[in-house]
Parts: C-alpha cells; structure tokens; sequence
C-alpha cells in the first residue's frame, strides 16, 4: 500500500483515534484481516467472524508490528475505531486507488473468472506492472484488500468481481471504479440464490453500467446474454469470441493430442498463433478475452500471444494436471464446480484421455435451486455420451442424481457408480487405477473433493497400482 499517516487513514475512513501517541506515523506495510500475516508496518483489520473475533488478536497483531488496528470497538492498543470495519476498508480501498490513477481492470462472469483474471493478469504483466486479485479473494473483503497492495509502480489493476445478489457488483465497481469491465459469460452459478439467468445477467451487467464513456466493455459476442449488455454502457464496446463480427476472435480453434488449445489469434491490431499451456477447449473463450484487455491496454498481437502461449495456471485446484511416475495422470479442478464448468472439465477430460481410460470423480454442485435435479442428471448423462470410462459420484442426495444420470444413459449400468465420501473414492481408485489412467476430480468447493487428488498424489495409491 502507498504510506499513509494513522491521521490520514482515520479522516479518509472517518474513524476516532485510541491510544495512537504519533498520529504521523505511517503504515508501510499491507492491511491484513489475519494477524498470522502480519509484518512491521501492517494495519491489521478486525473483523468479527462467526468463528473468530480479530479484535481478540488486536495484540498479536501490534506485538508483531503492527502499527495500528482498525476495529469496531477499542482494543487496548493503537486503534483506528470506526462503526462498520468493512465499509472502512472498502473506504481506504477508494481512497488509495483514487490517488494512484491506475488502470483498473474489473472481470465477472459465471463461471471462468479466476482462470482468466489469471491469464490477464500473466498477459499484462508483460506490459507494466500489474497488481491482481489472489485466488479467488472477490468479495467486499477480498477485493479492497487486493486494491491496498498496489503501489506507486502499479500500472495495471485487474480485479474479478464475484456476486451473489442484484447490487453486489455495483458495490464492488463503487470501491474500485473500473476503466475497462469484462463480462465473460452468463450460466447457472448460483442460480438457486438468483432465480434465474436473465437476473444473472442483470447483476453481471451491472458492471458495465458504471464504466465512464472513455472506457472500454469488454464482452463475449458468443453469448447472447453478454451481448445483448453493450446497450447498458456508455463506454466503447469490445467484443470477443469466435463470432465473425468479434473485434478478437480465434480461427482454426484445435487441441494437442495433450488436450492444449491451439488457434490462431486475431486482433484488431493484427494477428499470431497461440499454443495454449491450459487444458480444455473452454480456455480458448478465456484467453481471447484476456486478449481483448491486453489489446484496448496497448499491447500488439505478437505480444499478447507470446504471453498467452507461456502463462501457466496461479490459482490452486483448478485443472492442475500432474502425471505420477506410474504414468497416472491426476487433474485437480476440485477449487468449485458449476454446470458449465462441469461440462468444460468432462470435455476436456475426454480430450486428454484419448486412447487411455478416463475417471470423471464428480461431487455435488451447490447453488443451484430448482434446477439442481436436471443440472446433476445433465452432467451424469454428458460424461457417458463424452466415452468416460467410468463416472464415480461422490456424496449423498445430489451426487445419485449425478449417478443416475449416467446409469441411464448408458448401455450395461457399468459406466458409474455411486460412493458415500472421498475416501470411498480413494478406496475405489486404489485397488481399480492402472498406469495410464487419467482423472479428473471435481466438485463444489463445500464439498473439499480435493482430498481425493492429494490422496492420489501422495504415493498411496502408486504402490497399490506397482504391486497389482
């Protein structure tokens, strides 16, 4: 964060001074919520969880150097006290970018928004330097946090906007005024929360309708509902996609026999070819409108591609693939889960595997209502009509609909089979795996299926499969 007197972050957050002897002196260092991340010259902020109260940890905090807290109530050390600490935060977050006049990059969408705020962010990091949403940190909490690490040197801001409600991104865009907003796609996350897509696409609109008519809508000329947003902006609008009328669009979309997207990419500034490190046709969608940002941010052709063809994946848990010396290969997209996602991972699991056989360990997707039936059913019969070897549902209600699915798309019943919890899942991999074998373990993230890709990556299972 750019340096700031206590007396100065007290004013722009309207909060009373306790126990500060030196008004003037200066945080440094970041504003952390967690006093284990403290470090000299931090703001600790306390927030009152449903767990864990940080004002509890106001002299941990100050203990390990940090100057001052910013809390709700009066914590026995130096303390900024203010009524609302998340409104606080979110005050400083304005306050800070409004001085460093960044450009800000602010991305949402149903689904995709991490993988592709990863990409951006790895693409214009080439450019200048650039300051980016960790993980998927996009809540009222996450994002201020993530705009207090700029500094004086950042260039570029790119932050995913996540919502849950009508009103949620048009508080987000209030912190952090974006010049440039992406909309990848409108699905079913949290649909059950919604009520529907055409409410999804309102609240995912709601990032265009404040970006300032010298800015730039970057939307996905491929879906209808993103489209049909340009009219809800007065910024320029950049469209992205394989449409022919996109400004950046792919051609000659195709994978590696690894599953890797390949295609030639076209801007209005020119044209390149890019090989993609990321598996899963579904990325091509994501790295065009990573694209689309580098190009309106200046970037030639050749540049964004060269970018685009070395980034890797930041983010944890989302289609981390790893071979095991046994030669099985292990693809970790348990971080969350959604329909479309779920339909990406199938697809891409289908195009990996070819030739080998394939395991699809899918848990239950949350959030999803009314149409959760439909949506699990959906994706059981998908993963049988894509030839996976074998679907294995984890879980209880959701996860037999998952089951279901897949038994009654297929021929003889054997394509699926349904298992109570992860380590029923491990039980089953380990003693049914043969070199060779690639899965894909996927799940919403309250379900914590990852636990059955670390299993597998732990060498438990090599030595079941070397002794068979």
């Amino acid at each position: 964060m750019i340096a700031l007197s206590l007396a100065e972050i007290a004013e722009i957050v309207g909060g009373q001074s306790y126990d500060i002897p030196d008004p003037s002196v200066q945080v440094t260092g970041s504003v952390v919520i967690d006093s284990r991340l403290v470090a000299p010259g931090s703001l600790f902020a306390a927030f009152a969880g449903e767990h864990v109260d940080g004002h509890d940890y106001a002299r941990v905090a100050y203990e390990a150097g940090a100057v001052a807290v910013l809390a709700a109530r009066a914590v026995g050390v130096p303390a900024i006290v203010v009524d609302d600490v998340q409104g606080a935060l979110g005050a400083l977050a304005r306050e800070v970018v409004r001085r460093l006049g960044t450009d800000v990059v602010a991305l949402t969408g149903s689904s995709g928004k991490t993988s592709t705020k990863d990409l951006i962010a790895q693409v214009l990091q080439r450019h200048a330097p650039t300051v980016y949403t960790p993980g998927s940190l996009n809540n009222e909490i996450g994002l201020p946090l993530t705009a207090l690490t700029a500094t004086s040197e950042t260039r570029h801001l790119v932050l995913e906007m996540g919502a849950r409600g009508i009103g949620h991104i048009r508080y987000l865009t209030g912190l952090t005024p974006p010049r440039i907003g992406l909309v990848l796609n409108v699905g079913t996350a949290h649909i059950g929360e919604f009520g529907g897509r055409e409410q999804i696409a309102e609240a995912k609109g709601e990032l265009v309708e404040v970006l300032p008519q010298d800015g730039c809508a970057v939307l996905n000329a491929d879906d209808p509902l993103v489209r049909a947003m340009a009219p809800r902006t007065k910024a320029r609008v950049l469209l992205f996609g394989e449409a022919e009328d996109a400004d950046v669009r792919a051609e000659n979309v195709r994978l590696t026999d690894a599953g890797q997207p390949s295609f030639r990419l076209h801007t209005p500034s020119g044209c390149s070819d890019v090989t993609l490190r990321l598996y899963g046709e579904h990325h091509v969608s994501n790295a065009l409108a990573a694209a689309a940002v580098a190009h309106e941010l200046g970037m030639s052709a050749d540049e964004i591609a060269r970018a685009l063809s070395e980034a890797g994946t930041l983010s944890r848990w989302r289609m981390e693939v790893t071979e095991r010396p046994d030669g099985v290969t292990v693809v970790n997209d348990a971080y969350n889960a959604n329909p479309e996602s779920m339909r990406a991972a199938l697809r891409a699991l289908a195009a990996m595997g070819k030739g080998r056989r394939t395991w699809a360990v899918l848990g239950p997707m949350a959030e999803l209502g009314d149409e959760s039936l439909a949506e699990h059913d959906a994706v059981g019969r998908l993963a049988v009509r894509l030839n996976v070897s074998k679907l294995v549902a984890v879980g209880d209600r959701e996860a037999s609909w998952l089951q279901l699915g897949a038994y009654n798309e297929g021929s003889w019943g054997e394509e699926s089979v349904h298992v109570s919890d992860a380590q029923a899942a491990v039980d089953l991999l380990r003693s049914e795996l043969r070199p060779g074998d690639v899965v894909l373990v996927k799940a919403s993230r309250s379900i914590g299926l990852e636990r059955v890709a670390l299993a597998l990556l732990d060498g438990g299972v090599e030595g079941e499969v070397a002794a068979r």
